[in-house]
């Protein structure tokens, strides 16, 4: 069958998106998503993500990495659906949606979506980094001349190595440019390479700068290879709350492919 597809980019982190309300897409085809999703023989993309009802929200979102898997929060991703949801009429300028984490709220101001991401209660500091969990769990790493490093080689070898084996995490590589103002550059797991962007390293990024006192900032500012994003925040006894993610979802075009 023709299936419709919409291509959808939030600081070059890019996603094919389909409206799956009407239950279309087997969504145990991994093979087929996978190769969706790759840049040669397929669409091209960091990762798939379906549209589906949901009795209790607007919309939910159902996210695959790159490889086919289905996998854990992608906060790009999650700006993306959510302007995505506005182009169907789902929506007008807020949201409510249930992904694989749980509850998240959203705001549109013209091209700029906000998303609420979940409460951060633990981040955990290493000698050489810090770790945690913003939907999906990031290892970040302070470095100097980010702009010249070596992000594939370097951060597959954290992403499979101890403590994390098999299971993975994502990694990001940070540089202080300012008192608020960071540029990172992140390995992400199940594209297994570097993007443009990452939503929920980012937000990583932000609560992990603060929480080791890099910044004293509750709005930080993050740059990365495809643009710029913010993430704004209340630190609290408990850790992080009222964590938002902010910044472009733009839809790149349409098109019909055989599913």
């Amino acid at each position: 069958m023709k299936m419709t597809f919409y291509k959808y980019q939030g600081t070059g982190n890019d996603f094919v998106i389909v409206d799956n309300r009407l239950q279309i897409i087997n969504k145990n085809d991994t093979e087929r998503i996978e190769r969706l999703c790759d840049r040669r023989f397929g669409i091209g993309a960091d990762g798939f993500i379906l549209l589906e009802n949901d009795k209790n929200t607007d919309f939910k979102m159902v996210y695959y990495n790159a490889d086919g898997n289905e996998s854990t929060m992608c906060g790009n991703g999650g700006r993306c659906i959510v302007a995505f949801a506005k182009f169907l009429g789902i929506i007008e300028n807020e949201a409510e949606f249930i992904a694989i984490d749980g509850l998240h709220k959203a705001k549109i101001e013209n091209e700029t979506v906000h998303l609420q991401m979940q409460d951060v209660s633990e981040i955990k500091a290493f000698d050489q980094h810090l770790f945690l969990d913003t939907g999906s769990p990031h290892h970040v790493e302070m470095v100097t001349d980010v702009a010249h490093l070596e992000v594939k080689s370097k951060g597959s070898k954290i992403r499979y190595g101890e403590p994390y084996n098999e299971a993975g995490t994502n990694v990001n590589f940070v540089e202080q440019l300012t008192a608020d103002n960071f540029e990172v550059r992140t390995y992400e797991r199940g594209v297994e390479d570097e993007t443009l962007s990452c939503g929920t390293g980012v937000t990583a990024v932000a609560l992990a700068m603060h929480k080791s006192n890099k910044t004293t900032s509750n709005i930080v500012n993050l740059k990365v290879q495809g643009g710029q994003l913010k993430v704004t925040f209340n630190s609290t006894e408990n850790g992080y709350d009222n964590i938002w993610l902010i910044g472009p979802a733009v839809q790149v075009f349409k098109g019909e492919i055989e599913w």
